[in-house]
């Protein structure tokens, strides 16, 4: 019988084979609403102008936002959604028309003396604002984005099973999937949102996209305490999507999801490897941190094994 340890190098090195011959490009296996060119307000829908467009385009790109709407937290509020805690927002600048009254002796120096009106003057007063995107709230569905009433999949009930004996907390809707380190919580699209890839069932996709936050989840400080970057897309951060990824990969094979690891893990991986600079020994080190986590996942769910005697 193949060890843990056989298996996931088995997985790890066909994993690295796709990429050796071209993954492809990782798409986004559920429904989300497709991304505009130019940002807009999701309360007024009117467009941002100016250095804000380019504000909230370099934090749409840099986090990967495909959603073009964004709002502060009270016009999110007021429209009976609410931001994530721990959610940072993104700054912008508007601009108010302030009303001075001009000394009479600046007024004549200014060529303004004369009637009394022209004492008085309105100058561009720029004050700051932090709005957030879309994917940033809960309770938010874009107008003509609405989801299928069913999901296109039929839960597997072992793999319920496994997540729900970690109690780690899912909170499902909205368009992001994420593990926020803050609140210590998970955040899944609804599964009616999952559509699928060219090359995976809506099924794996979703048990796929969930077992990848919780590893992220089982990262944590106070569990395997596996160190997280400190901005995005920094080295540690992309190590520990590789991880994550790899995690995913060998729970979908071991619990039965998949027979073989999907092209997708290879399209998600590729991407992250790029910023590790191809670094293959990095993917080895990610692989043994990713069975760690598979362990840790499974034993709550598992009786230890003992070991066998020599």
């Amino acid at each position: 019988m193949k060890s843990t340890f056989d298996i996931h190098a088995e997985i790890t090195n066909r994993i690295i084979a796709a990429i050796e011959r071209g993954a492809g490009d990782f798409i986004m296996p559920w429904h989300r609403a497709p991304s505009a060119k130019r940002p807009i307000n999701a309360t007024t829908q009117k467009a941002y102008r100016g250095v804000n467009i380019l504000s909230l385009w370099i934090t749409g790109q840099a986090v990967g936002y495909r959603s073009n709407e964004w709002a502060t937290f009270k016009q999110w509020k007021d429209r009976g959604a609410f931001v994530r805690k721990g959610e940072k927002g993104t700054p912008i600048v508007f601009y108010k028309q302030l009303a001075i009254t001009i000394p009479d002796g600046v007024a004549k120096i200014g060529g303004l003396q004369g009637a009394e009106e022209e004492n008085a003057k309105t100058i561009p007063f720029a004050r700051a604002s932090w709005v957030f995107n879309a994917e940033q709230v809960e309770g938010y569905l874009p107008e003509g984005d609405e989801l299928p009433e069913r999901p296109l999949f039929e839960r597997i009930a072992n793999v319920d099973a496994v997540i729900a004996a970690t109690k780690a907390v899912i909170e499902y809707g909205g368009t992001r999937a994420c593990y926020n380190r803050v609140t210590d919580q998970i955040s899944i699209p609804d599964e009616c949102a999952f559509i699928g890839t060219p090359t995976s069932t809506a099924q794996e996709a979703f048990y796929s996209t969930v077992l990848h936050e919780v590893s992220h989840w089982a990262g944590a400080e106070h569990r395997l305490n596996r160190e997280k970057g400190k901005r995005f897309a920094d080295r540690a951060y992309a190590f520990e999507e590789l991880i994550a990824e790899l995690s995913a990969a060998f729970l979908c094979c071991e619990l039965s999801i998949t027979n073989e690891p999907r092209p997708d893990h290879a399209q998600y991986i590729a991407h992250y490897l790029e910023m590790l600079q191809n670094d293959k020994r990095a993917l080895f080190q990610a692989a043994t941190a990713a069975s760690a986590a598979v362990d840790y996942i499974l034993a709550f769910s598992r009786p230890q094994q003992k070991e066998e005697a020599a």
